[in-house]
C-alpha cells in the first residue's frame, strides 16, 4: 500500500461530525507581539497575556506560528493579507474543534499564511506556507505537520519553484549551502516511508519527510528544524534580488501555478479538512486560502499539467500515484545527490 505525507492513520480520533453548522467567529486584530488562543477564537496579543491553559499545554503549534511570524517581522514588514478579513478564525462542526487562519503579505512575498487547528485527544494540524512574488524564484517554504496524541507525520521543507533535477543551476543556488541542515535534521528525523515519485518531484534534498511517536524531545527537535529552516529561508529572501526580464517571471508565475495546482487537487492532508468543515467550505478554504492563486495565477488546469492522470471522460483519476513508485528510504546522499535512479 502506498504511504506518503498525510496518510492519516489516526483520522479515527475526529469525532464524527454530526453537530453545528460550521459558524464563522469574531475577525481577528493585530498586534504583532504574539499569537495566542484566546477563549473565544484565535487572536494576536502580548506574552502577558497567555491563557493558562495555554501556558500548560505540553507541545503546541502556536508556537511555531508566533516565531515564524516574529522571526520574519525581522526581516520585512508584514501586511494583513486581504484574505484576512475572510478567513481568520472557524469552528468545526462538530462544535469542538478550532481553525485558526492568518494570512500576510510583503514586498517580496505573494502569501505568507498558516492553518493551524486544535482538536480534541490531543490532534493538533499546522499547515504553513510562503509563497514568493512571481519577481522572485525563491523556493517555496513548507511546513505540514500532523499530531495525535501519539502519532506525528512532518514535511518540512523548502519545495523548489523549479525542477531540482533537472536545473542544477537552480538547485545550486539555493540548496547548495543547505545540505549541512538538512543532514543534520534528517539524522534527528528520519525518512518516513514510501514517498511517490509524482510527490517527489516537488520536494528538495533538504526535505524533511518523518514520522514519530510524541515526546518532548522529538518536538523540540521539529521545533528547532522548523526554526533554522524558517531562518534559511528569510535569509534567502534577504537576498534575493527582482527579476526583470518578463519570460523568466512567466516562468516563474507558471512553476507556482503549476505547484498550486498540484496541491489543491492532490494533497492528501485535505482528507482531515474535509472531515472537520464538510466537503463545500474545505474545497473553498483549499483553493481559495491553502493554494490561493490557483484560480488566478494561471489557467492552466490540473491535467493541462499532469495528463497522465486524465481519465477518458475528461475527469482527474483519484490515485496519488499513475507511476506506481515509491522511494522507501531518502533518494539524496549526503551531498544532495538524488539516488532514486529515475522517477518513472
Amino acid at each position: 500500500m502506498e504511504s506518503c505525507p498525510y496518510n492519516f492513520p489516526s483520522l479515527r480520533i475526529i469525532s464524527t461530525l454530526k453537530n453545528p453548522p460550521l459558524q464563522r467567529r469574531n475577525k481577528t486584530t493585530y498586534n504583532f507581539s504574539t499569537l495566542t488562543r484566546s477563549a473565544r477564537c484565535c487572536s494576536i496579543t502580548s506574552t502577558a497575556e497567555l491563557s493558562t491553559a495555554e501556558e500548560t499545554t505540553a507541545f503546541s503549534y502556536n508556537k511555531f506560528v508566533r516565531f515564524a511570524l516574529e522571526e520574519t517581522r525581522k526581516h520585512t514588514q508584514l501586511m494583513p493579507s486581504p484574505l484576512q478579513d475572510k478567513y481568520s478564525c472557524l469552528a468545526a462542526i462538530d462544535g469542538k474543534t478550532e481553525l485558526q487562519m492568518h494570512s500576510f503579505e510583503t514586498p517580496k512575498i505573494r502569501l505568507l499564511r498558516s492553518l493551524y487547528v486544535e482538536g480534541s485527544d490531543g490532534m493538533q494540524v499546522l499547515d504553513f506556507a510562503i509563497f514568493p512574488r512571481a519577481e522572485f524564484d525563491l523556493p517555496i517554504f513548507c511546513a505540514n505537520f500532523f499530531t495525535t496524541a501519539v502519532m506525528n507525520i512532518i514535511v518540512l521543507d523548502l519545495n523548489p519553484l523549479h525542477d531540482v533535477m533537472i536545473q542544477h543551476d537552480y538547485k545550486e543556488k539555493y540548496y547548495k549551502q543547505l545540505i549541512r541542515l538538512g543532514i543534520k535534521y534528517a539524522e534527528l528525523l528520519p525518512w518516513g516511508g514510501k514517498l511517490t515519485s509524482e510527490s517527489i518531484k516537488f520536494f528538495s534534498p533538504i526535505v524533511i519527510w518523518t514520522k514519530f511517536p510524541s515526546s518532548q524531545q522529538k518536538h523540540e527537535i521539529l521545533y528547532s528544524a522548523f526554526s533554522d529552516y524558517l531562518k534559511s529561508w528569510l535569509k534567502l529572501m534577504d537576498e534575493a534580488s527582482a527579476e526583470t526580464d518578463v519570460s523568466r517571471i512567466t516562468l516563474n508565475l507558471e512553476s507556482q501555478h503549476k505547484y498550486l495546482t498540484w496541491r489543491a487537487e492532490k494533497d492528501p492532508g485535505h482528507q482531515v479538512l474535509r472531515r472537520l468543515v464538510g466537503e463545500t467550505r474545505a474545497k473553498e478554504i483549499i483553493k481559495s486560502f491553502l493554494f490561493n492563486g490557483v484560480d488566478e495565477l494561471g489557467t492552466k488546469t490540473f491535467t493541462d499539467y499532469f495528463q497522465e492522470y486524465k481519465c477518458d471522460d475528461g475527469t482527474v483519476n483519484k490515485k496519488r500515484s499513475m507511476i506506481g513508485k515509491s522511494f522507501e528510504s531518502r533518494p539524496w546522499n549526503t551531498r544532495g545527490e538524488f539516488i532514486g535512479n529515475n522517477l518513472q
